[in-house]
Protein backbone atom coordinates (compact mmCIF):
# COMPACT_ATOMS: atom_id res chain seq x y z
CA UNK A 1 0.00 0.00 0.00
CA UNK A 2 1.07 3.25 -0.94
CA UNK A 3 -0.24 6.77 1.23
CA UNK A 4 0.60 10.04 0.87
CA UNK A 5 2.24 12.19 3.88
CA UNK A 6 2.50 15.82 4.39
CA UNK A 7 5.55 16.08 6.93
CA UNK A 8 6.79 20.05 7.76
CA UNK A 9 5.37 20.88 4.32
CA UNK A 10 7.08 18.60 2.58
CA UNK A 11 4.87 15.45 0.70
CA UNK A 12 6.92 12.06 1.25
CA UNK A 13 5.20 8.69 -0.32
CA UNK A 14 5.40 5.81 2.21
CA UNK A 15 5.31 2.05 1.08
CA UNK A 16 4.56 -0.46 3.35
CA UNK A 17 5.36 -4.33 2.24
CA UNK A 18 4.62 -7.16 4.35
CA UNK A 19 4.46 -5.37 7.53
CA UNK A 20 7.74 -3.30 6.59
CA UNK A 21 7.36 0.13 5.64
CA UNK A 22 9.43 2.84 4.00
CA UNK A 23 9.80 6.07 2.05
CA UNK A 24 9.64 5.63 -1.51
CA UNK A 25 10.62 8.27 -4.12
CA UNK A 26 11.43 11.33 -2.47
CA UNK A 27 15.26 11.53 -3.18
CA UNK A 28 16.35 13.97 -5.67
CA UNK A 29 19.04 13.54 -7.98
CA UNK A 30 21.81 15.03 -5.67
CA UNK A 31 20.53 12.68 -2.47
CA UNK A 32 19.54 16.01 -0.25
CA UNK A 33 16.37 13.27 0.92
CA UNK A 34 17.64 9.39 1.71
CA UNK A 35 15.19 6.91 0.51
CA UNK A 36 14.48 4.00 3.06
CA UNK A 37 14.34 0.15 1.84
CA UNK A 38 13.82 -2.48 3.89
CA UNK A 39 16.68 -5.16 4.06
CA UNK A 40 16.10 -8.95 3.51
CA UNK A 41 17.11 -11.16 6.40
CA UNK A 42 17.70 -14.20 7.20
CA UNK A 43 19.14 -16.15 9.67
CA UNK A 44 22.67 -18.21 8.58
CA UNK A 45 25.59 -19.99 10.78
CA UNK A 46 26.58 -16.40 10.46
CA UNK A 47 24.55 -15.16 12.69
CA UNK A 48 21.08 -12.94 10.83
CA UNK A 49 22.34 -11.56 7.97
CA UNK A 50 21.20 -7.99 6.16
CA UNK A 51 21.09 -8.51 2.11
CA UNK A 52 20.48 -6.16 0.08
CA UNK A 53 17.12 -5.04 -1.16
CA UNK A 54 17.89 -3.71 -4.31
CA UNK A 55 21.00 -3.33 -7.42
CA UNK A 56 23.35 -0.73 -6.32
CA UNK A 57 26.58 0.62 -5.02
CA UNK A 58 27.77 0.47 -1.14
CA UNK A 59 27.93 4.39 -0.61
CA UNK A 60 29.15 4.62 2.78
CA UNK A 61 28.94 2.18 5.64
CA UNK A 62 28.10 3.72 9.15
CA UNK A 63 29.45 0.66 11.35
CA UNK A 64 32.60 -1.51 12.23
CA UNK A 65 32.83 -4.94 13.28
CA UNK A 66 31.76 -5.34 16.81
CA UNK A 67 29.76 -2.08 17.17
CA UNK A 68 26.57 -2.34 18.87
CA UNK A 69 23.12 -1.64 17.23
CA UNK A 70 19.95 -0.81 17.44
CA UNK A 71 16.98 -1.77 15.33
CA UNK A 72 16.53 0.57 13.04
CA UNK A 73 20.21 1.86 13.12
CA UNK A 74 21.45 2.61 9.83
CA UNK A 75 24.30 0.32 8.69
CA UNK A 76 24.67 1.68 5.52
CA UNK A 77 23.59 3.46 2.35
CA UNK A 78 23.25 1.78 -1.01
CA UNK A 79 23.19 4.50 -3.80
CA UNK A 80 20.57 2.56 -6.69
CA UNK A 81 19.82 5.37 -9.68
CA UNK A 82 21.25 8.40 -7.99
CA UNK A 83 18.73 7.73 -4.70
CA UNK A 84 20.65 6.95 -1.52
CA UNK A 85 18.71 4.15 0.25
CA UNK A 86 19.70 3.47 4.10
CA UNK A 87 19.62 0.31 4.80
CA UNK A 88 18.91 -0.05 8.47
CA UNK A 89 19.57 -3.07 11.40
CA UNK A 90 16.25 -5.23 11.92
CA UNK A 91 17.12 -5.63 15.80
CA UNK A 92 19.32 -4.98 18.47
CA UNK A 93 22.89 -6.54 18.14
CA UNK A 94 26.20 -6.49 17.24
CA UNK A 95 27.97 -6.33 14.06
CA UNK A 96 29.67 -9.70 13.60
CA UNK A 97 30.97 -8.87 9.84
CA UNK A 98 30.77 -6.75 6.91
CA UNK A 99 30.63 -8.07 3.52
CA UNK A 100 31.10 -5.32 1.56
CA UNK A 101 33.23 -2.03 1.35
CA UNK A 102 32.76 1.60 0.16
CA UNK A 103 32.32 1.66 -3.52
CA UNK A 104 31.22 -2.04 -4.32
CA UNK A 105 28.34 -2.77 -6.81
CA UNK A 106 25.88 -5.36 -5.66
CA UNK A 107 23.02 -7.44 -6.39
CA UNK A 108 19.49 -7.74 -5.01
CA UNK A 109 20.19 -10.58 -2.10
CA UNK A 110 23.68 -10.00 -1.72
CA UNK A 111 24.91 -10.90 2.01
CA UNK A 112 26.15 -6.89 3.35
CA UNK A 113 26.34 -7.44 7.09
CA UNK A 114 25.77 -10.18 9.53
CA UNK A 115 24.48 -9.48 13.06
CA UNK A 116 25.59 -11.80 16.16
Amino acid sequence: MKYLITLNDKKYEVVVEKGDAYIANTTTISGSAPTNKPAQVNNSSEGEVIKAPIPGSVLDIKVNSGDRVKKGQIVLILEAMKMENEIAAPRDGVVKQIYVSKGKSVSTGDVLVALA
